[in-house]
């Protein structure tokens, strides 16, 4: 969609009624929002051009992740630091990561720039490569001669993505995603099915890489290491079996104010983790791994405090990388979050826990997957999470796991960063 277009657009200037005005009023409020973002990203472009007068450097690779507001995390961590212990032939890039908060850790071998419009221009005008996870900004502009590999954060997942979202799918959210997908080239997949949603899911019907996802190479062959690093920095025992608790984003979309909903309706920790012990046995923990944007001081409303069960209950929200911590557990319990199907390949129970699953489809539209066909087992409230524990078969489950491998040609095989370090070098880079 052209922006230039937005005002051709006729207004409803009748009285028929107080719903036609209405509707009007957010038509012309979302075309003047629209409009203001797509002139800022405009003038903002200035700069993108005006650092055109410094060469690019061959060696620069600039890492991002969700707009800058996460640190050293997800696929873009994991090929970093594969540059980082690589052969000698990929020791001597210079590795740039933009983020908002530069207090965040990051290897010492990393640049951290603050993620400000200026370092944005310059940065990323001057860099051979930039890799990132999420949009880039409506203001960025792409070199000739520069590579643009996206890896996106997510692959097979529940929830439905541009084109596929419907109505629900913003002209702004539109025009942020066709910007962005028009300046990829290459885009990392790990499936069959992954490729063949990319141009309804992503607007990307560029060059693919069936790389893998480079988060997931820690959970094929990190958890042993993983198992022992987690119990050990958390002060668990070393037999403590961990079941990590992830729900996904709640509300909101381009133009809108973004939240995180918080409510009693919630699993209850308490019964969770008796009912785990009670059917896998020995002691459980459990990881909460809850959205940033969710206030932490009702992170731990269920469960009671003062219990034992309350020491067992460990908020890991504020960790940059779930994926180091996933590596470490022994289950997962999500709602709509890719993550499960990350968790997959670790071949752990996986249960889904979707107690507003009618108001979440409202909100983002009908799901990718018929849950209920799924391996993992789902429940819509307390009691039914209670009955999926009890009723777990490890046999049959697994059974399931590889159906689905099978049927999505999904493959993690724990390489993923070294295949996107070495196309980099070898291919992108002619070494």
């Amino acid at each position: 969609m052209e922006w230039k277009k937005l005002f051709d657009i006729p207004l409803i200037l009748s009285c028929r009624g107080s719903e036609l005005i209405m509707e009007n009023e957010i038509n012309v409020m979302e075309r003047l929002y629209i409009c203001r973002r797509v002139f800022a990203g405009k003038i903002q472009s200035i700069l993108f051009y005006l650092c055109r007068i410094f060469p690019i450097d061959g060696r620069k690779i600039v890492f991002c992740c969700i707009e800058g507001t996460t640190g050293y995390t997800c696929n873009p961590k994991y090929i970093a630091r594969e540059f980082i212990r690589g052969d000698s032939h990929c020791k001597d890039f210079k590795l740039v990561w933009l983020v908002n908060d530069t207090s965040k850790k990051f290897p010492n071998k990393i640049k951290v720039v603050k993620n400000t419009l200026i370092n944005r221009a310059y940065y990323l005008s001057t860099a051979k490569i930039w890799i990132d996870n999420s949009r880039k900004q409506l203001e960025c502009r792409k070199r000739k001669g520069q590579i643009y590999i996206q890896t996106w954060h997510a692959k097979i997942g529940f929830k439905p993505t541009c084109l596929d979202r419907g109505k629900s799918f913003s002209k702004i959210a539109y025009i942020v995603s066709k910007h962005d997908s028009d300046m990829v080239d290459y885009w990392l997949s790990n499936s069959d099915w992954y490729d063949k949603t990319l141009s309804r899911g992503s607007l990307y019907n560029g060059k693919v890489l069936r790389t893998g996802s480079p988060r997931c190479d820690i959970l094929v062959r990190g958890r042993k290491k993983q198992h022992i690093k987690i119990r050990e920095e958390y002060g668990l025992p070393e037999d403590a079996k961990i079941m990590m608790y992830a729900p996904t984003f709640r509300g909101g979309s381009q133009g809108t104010d973004r939240i995180v909903q918080t409510d009693e309706g919630t699993v209850d920790y308490d019964m969770l983790i008796a009912n785990l012990e009670k059917k896998f046995g020995g002691k459980w923990y459990l990881f909460l791994r809850l959205h940033p944007q969710l206030v932490a001081r009702k992170i731990k409303q269920k469960a009671k405090r003062g219990t034992t069960i309350d020491k067992r209950v460990i908020d890991v929200s504020r960790e940059d990388d779930m994926y180091r911590l996933l590596a470490g557990c022994d289950a997962f319990i999500t709602d709509y979050s890719s993550a499960a199907f990350d968790a997959a390949v670790m071949e752990i129970p996986i249960f889904l826990y979707c107690d507003d699953y009618k108001e979440y489809e409202k909100e983002r539209g009908s799901l990718l997957w018929d849950l209920k066909k799924l391996p993992f087992g789902l429940a819509l409230d307390n009691n039914e999470l209670r009955k999926r524990i009890e009723e777990f078969d490890d046999l049959k489950y697994r059974r399931g796991l590889q159906e689905f491998f099978a049927e999505t040609g999904m493959a993690e095989k724990g390489d993923a960063s070294v295949k996107v370090v070495d196309f980099i070098c070898k291919q992108v880079v002619g070494e």
